[in-house]
């Protein structure tokens, strides 16, 4: 008979599938009964046999064979009868040695070995019948009991023994293995993973309905699916079916009857090579969220520093960062507090500005400003504003303080001594300016003041009238104080008391008090 290479391509596969079911099953076998058991050396000689069939199944019928062109099936019959004959026998006799032994776990596999060999009987010539039992499936998700599973691997094939020879394969070697009869019923269960998800298939090439090259087509066409790898397993072995599956996307592709070991290492590249690529798109999605953060982050602290620049206008740096971190309310919000405001400014600047050249009055204003700005900062005011010589400062606010009379006094006692040597030099240049204080407690409504791109931070109230007009009363080097400033300090400085002060603004004459200094313990 004269055949071409898709006929003989055809009926190795066809001579092989029994072939591997004989190998694949007797393998299992002598695994179970171990290398010394009563029937191991039976199922030696079975699987001898097996190979020896195999080798002439491949020399014959390989492309380029001796029965490449022309095949006659009856002689390949008779040249491989004998170990056929044998198989048949020997599978009887462990069969029968099992039962002796009570090993009936044995017999559904050698009932699956003896089927194959009717079936390679009967594609080979006339053979001794025999009614062997239905091959079993493995159940979908099989794993052995007790062992944490290596992997999760799809088998597809239309052949029932070669999925479960092939599934009970990989469960033996430790992995989860779920079962497909066709490409159809493969590509229904990938489309609904079960939990944990398959990591790899195992798809046969030669199906009915939806062979195995356009399974993997479609599977490499889904974008949720195509980094799936796959490995192609057929009795097929021609070179074009190899390079067709690589082409459309296989990992690999093992021949059949297939070698365990080599199936192992396969899998194992297969899944490894998974493992890389997931753990690769995982960095990559985390990279992607990494840099969503860092630009949110970014963003954020872009915007804490415009608002820690906003506010190191009107608080020290240190206040400011605690605002921006949280650590205090938003002072630029509108709210009302009891305060401490102290309110000075230079005796004589405004003769002393008409007088003398610009640069000399800068020169001045910012001495006279560095130094006062350095003692608000130490005693933890807050600045207001400038105008001019005149400079207003309060206490407890935005952050509370127990104390803020006290920090207050503290405060303007010691601008007071620091205005006195600065008066040293100013005089010794021809600039005859002293600093009077103001200072007085009560509510005030607090917040930025202002329009948007021009905002200020001030306070409203009758309080800062009061600490200005007793400013303005104050001589140089004096500080007056409120009724209810003098009464917060009357243990912390020695007071004097100034007589009732007719203030613009106010209706009635006010109380005020001149502080003299620190009292000694």
């Amino acid at each position: 008979m004269t055949t071409g290479p898709s006929a003989l391509a055809h009926l190795r596969h066809e001579l092989r599938t029994p072939l591997n079911h004989i190998i694949g099953y007797t393998e299992l076998l002598l695994e179970d009964a171990g290398p010394d058991g009563p029937l191991a050396s039976d199922l030696r000689h079975l699987l001898d046999d097996a190979r020896a069939v195999l080798s002439i199944v491949n020399e014959r019928l390989a492309p380029g064979g001796k029965d490449a062109e022309t095949v006659d099936v009856t002689a390949l019959g008779r040249a491989v009868i004998d170990p056929v004959t044998r198989i048949v026998n020997g599978t009887r006799k462990i069969g029968e040695g099992a039962e002796a032994l009570g090993a009936r776990d044995l017999l559904p596999d050698l009932a699956r070995i003896a089927d194959a060999a009717e079936r390679l009987t009967r594609l080979l010539g006339p053979a001794a019948s025999g009614v062997p039992p239905s091959p079993r499936e493995a159940g979908p998700g099989a794993t052995e009991a007790g062992r944490v599973p290596r992997g999760v691997i799809l088998v597809v094939d239309d052949d029932q023994g070669n999925r479960d020879l092939l599934a009970r394969r990989l469960v033996r070697e430790g992995f989860i293995a779920h079962a497909a009869a066709d490409g159809q019923a493969a590509l229904e269960l990938l489309g609904h993973q079960p939990s944990p998800p398959i990591e790899l298939v195992l798809l046969d090439v030669m199906m009915p309905g939806l062979d195995g090259y356009e399974v993997l087509r479609r599977l490499k066409g889904d974008a949720t699916l195509r980094e799936l790898p796959v490995l192609m397993i057929s009795a097929l072995d021609e070179v074009g079916s190899v390079v067709r599956c690589i082409e459309l996307g296989a990992e690999d592709y093992l021949p059949k009857p297939f070698d365990p070991v080599l199936l192992r290492a396969r899998i194992g590249a297969c899944l490894e090579k998974k493992h890389l690529r997931d753990q690769e798109a995982r960095q990559a999605r985390e990279l992607a969220e990494w840099n969503h953060t860092l630009e949110q982050r970014v963003a954020e602290q872009v915007g804490q520093v415009e608002r820690l620049g906003r506010l190191k206008r009107f608080f020290s740096p240190q206040l400011a960062e605690l605002i921006v971190a949280g650590g205090a309310t938003d002072p630029l919000k509108s709210h009302r507090v009891e305060v401490t405001v102290v309110f000075l400014d230079l005796r004589g600047f405004t003769a002393f500005a008409e007088t003398a050249d610009p640069e000399e009055v800068m020169g001045i204003l910012r001495e006279y400003h560095a130094e006062m700005g350095r003692l608000i900062l130490e005693h933890e005011g807050t600045l207001e504003r400038f105008t001019g010589d005149g400079m207003m400062v309060f206490f407890n606010d935005p952050v509370p303080v127990p104390n803020a009379p006290e920090l207050a006094v503290r405060m303007a006692l010691a601008m007071r001594e620091r205005a006195r040597q600065l008066d040293v030099g100013w005089r010794k240049r021809g600039h005859d300016l002293g600093m009077g204080i103001g200072i007085a407690q009560g509510y005030a409504t607090i917040g930025a003041i202002g329009f948007e791109g021009r905002l200020d931070y001030g306070a409203i109230g009758t309080v800062t009238n009061l600490a200005a007009r007793l400013c303005g009363e104050a001589s140089a080097t004096e500080i007056l104080v409120s009724q209810r400033v003098a009464g917060a300090v009357e243990g912390l400085v020695s007071l004097e008391t100034m007589g009732p002060l007719t203030l613009k603004g106010f209706a009635r004459p006010v109380p005020a008090f001149r502080v003299l200094g620190l009292k000694t313990p």
